[in-house]
């Protein structure tokens, strides 16, 4: 029992002693950042005091900037420096006063030299500044306009008609009819045609004539097939009234019979052309407006059409001509209807056994 009590003491002092030893250490820890803080205090106030006095310490040049001072004049002690800190602010006092003295003096005194300063900065303005109206011509240069350029078009390519619109088109009054041909009397049924055409009977001629043409309204005549073997104004109507659901019936201005269900050649005037209305035929609601169509009667992909109806189209055609008037481009162009569709909705029509070469004669 005596042993561990005798232990137990050892331990305790050990104990003691180890706490002891940390206190120490720890208290001078302490002390030595407090002196450290303490002298670091002591040096930037000494600092202070050498900045501030050693501007005066110097010579008084008034274009030496302090910065090179400091780098070029050694560190006064601080003993002397509080000892001559009472000469130098008596010599401050000294050096103000005489300045404001100057100052005053200055203010009292006129200076003429400096009266002309506002003239030449006005001049110095104005020739460095030029004048705006200059600056602006160069500035802005008047753009030359260029001429549009057309596009090359392949030899292989199909040539497609171009349209501009020019906005709305004035009134320009109605085209008045040509005077009538000559009539042939008789009894017989080819009386009734006139002597100079052959297709064209008195009641087609009348009923061209009769309808109120304005002036420059068609700018194109358009030439279709019907695409079927047989047909006519009236069953074409039906079709396209009824099935096609077309409000004016009848899309074309005009259809030739091939010999099955009217005359070889024979014309036949649609409501459209009495009306002077936009026809049906082309895939362009603008294009309809200034189009006349033609359609003649057969499948062209097929069979070619007949002599018959070719000529009847050419007397159409230049009757037509003579009753619309002249457009910009002189008498009115003559195409198939395969060059007047848009590219977008490109079409055989009137077929690839029609003769083209037939169109050179307009």
């Amino acid at each position: 029992m005596i042993a561990s009590r005798a232990l137990l003491r050892s331990v305790a002092v050990v104990r003691f002693r180890i706490w002891l030893a940390t206190a120490l250490v720890l208290v001078a820890i302490i002390t030595g950042l407090l002196r450290a803080q303490v002298s670091d205090e002591q040096q930037s106030r000494r600092n202070e005091t050498e900045r501030s006095e050693s501007p005066a310490a110097s010579s008084p040049k008034p274009r030496a900037s302090p910065k090179s001072k400091r780098r070029h004049t050694p560190t006064p002690k601080p003993k002397a420096a509080k000892k001559k800190s009472g000469g130098k602010e008596t010599a401050r006092k000294s050096k103000r006063t005489a300045k404001a003295k100057v100052a005053r003096v200055a203010e009292e005194t006129p200076k003429p030299p400096k009266t002309p300063a506002p003239h030449m900065e006005e001049r110095s303005a104005a020739t460095e500044t030029p004048p705006p109206a200059r600056a602006i011509a160069v500035a802005t240069p008047v753009p030359t306009p260029q001429p549009k350029v057309p596009r090359a078009v392949p030899a292989g390519e199909r040539a497609q008609v171009v349209i501009e619109k020019s906005g709305v088109e004035e009134d320009q009054g109605y085209e008045p009819p040509p005077s009538p041909p000559p009539r042939r009397f008789g009894f017989w049924p080819w009386s009734q045609r006139s002597s100079n055409y052959h297709y064209l009977t008195r009641s087609v001629i009348d009923a061209i004539r009769r309808a109120p043409v304005k002036r420059r309204r068609w700018q194109f005549i358009v030439v279709h097939n019907s695409g079927t073997r047989q047909g006519n104004a009236r069953v074409f109507d039906y079709y396209h009234r009824h099935v096609r659901r077309m409000q004016n019936g009848l899309a074309y201005h005009f259809v030739i019979g091939n010999g099955t269900s009217t005359g070889n050649g024979q014309i036949e005037v649609g409501d459209r052309w009495r009306r002077q209305i936009n026809g049906g035929h082309v895939h362009s609601d603008y294009l309809n407006n200034i189009s006349l169509g033609i359609c003649l009667v057969g499948d062209f992909n097929r069979d070619q059409p007949t002599r018959a109806q070719l000529d009847a189209c050419e007397e159409l055609i230049r009757y037509l001509r003579e009753r619309c008037g002249k457009v910009d481009r002189g008498e009115i162009p003559v195409r198939p209807h395969r060059e007047m569709n848009p590219p977008r909705w490109p079409t055989d029509c009137p077929g690839d056994v029609f003769p083209y070469s037939w169109f050179r004669r307009f």
